[in-house]
């Protein structure tokens, strides 16, 4: 069984999202230690990028900030070394494909795995030129998540059919930011899912209070959680951990209580 499938294998995965490298890399080291012992199941580490087109105003000044304190990939990577000599907690990436292109997709890839990496999720990538990807990510057994919104519709099958670790079902149209309402109908959209694939199907953009996180995990398999992690970072800095991690018990704790 796959670290991302393992995720998924003990009732509702609860995902936090954070930003490598705001307000700093060892911050964002103690953050995956303390999300990890506060019950997340899987954790997306954003590796920040200056044109982040998918992300809401707090993600987007998060990667702006670590970007300004000096974070690079190669620094993240030596992070995530750190991190998994004492941690197995399963690990994805999440960052654009032009950070991927520009590094050398294959040396990307390759390193990712080496440091013990379990997925990538590239929200700019267009599912018809993920082979661009595809192909590297297989080779060193990285699974290349793929990300499916409400416009989807007819697709969604086909683009389940062909998923690796798990679907990021897209909550809401638009960028990424916390959402007072979730109008979406998820629940028809992880049906499509699990009709065309056994894969688990996670729900994130716009999921921030309990109440949220237990209706959404009553539709699906998991939630990710993103401007609501990263905004509590920006507001307390290297003061945010405790923050953290009590939020990502709440959370997880809410996620648990959800049933099918």
């Amino acid at each position: 069984m796959s670290n991302i499938k393992k995720a998924f294998a003990n009732g509702k995965a609860f995902i936090p999202f954070i930003t490598c490298g705001d307000p700093d890399l060892e911050t964002t080291k103690e953050l995956i230690e303390a999300m990890a012992a506060a019950g997340a199941d899987l954790i997306e580490l954003g590796i920040p990028f200056s044109d982040p087109t998918a992300e809401g105003p707090v993600i987007q000044e998060a990667s702006l900030r670590a970007l300004a304190g000096g974070v690079t990939t190669d620094k993240i990577f030596d992070m995530v070394a750190e991190v998994k000599k004492t941690l197995d907690i399963p690990l994805v990436f999440m960052t654009y494909a032009n950070v991927v292109f520009s590094y050398g997709a294959e040396h990307f890839i390759s390193k990712a795995a080496s440091l013990g990496i379990d997925g990538l999720i590239l929200p700019d990538l267009p599912f018809e030129e993920k082979e661009e990807f595809l192909p590297f990510c297989r080779k060193y057994k990285i699974d290349l998540i793929s990300l499916i919104a409400p416009t989807s519709r007819d697709r969604i099958a086909m683009i389940a059919a062909q998923a690796d670790g798990f679907v990021y079902c897209v909550s809401s149209l638009g960028v990424t930011g916390t959402r007072s309402v979730i109008t979406t109908d998820v629940g028809a959209m992880v049906d499509l899912v699990h009709k065309a694939k056994d894969i688990p199907a996670a729900i994130g953009f716009g999921i921030s209070t309990t109440e949220q996180a237990k209706n959404m995990a009553a539709k699906s398999d998991g939630i990710i959680v993103g401007s609501a992690i990263v905004k509590i970072v920006g507001q307390h800095g290297k003061d945010a951990v405790p923050y953290v991690a009590d939020y990502v018990r709440k959370m997880k704790a809410a996620v648990s209580s959800a049933v099918y």
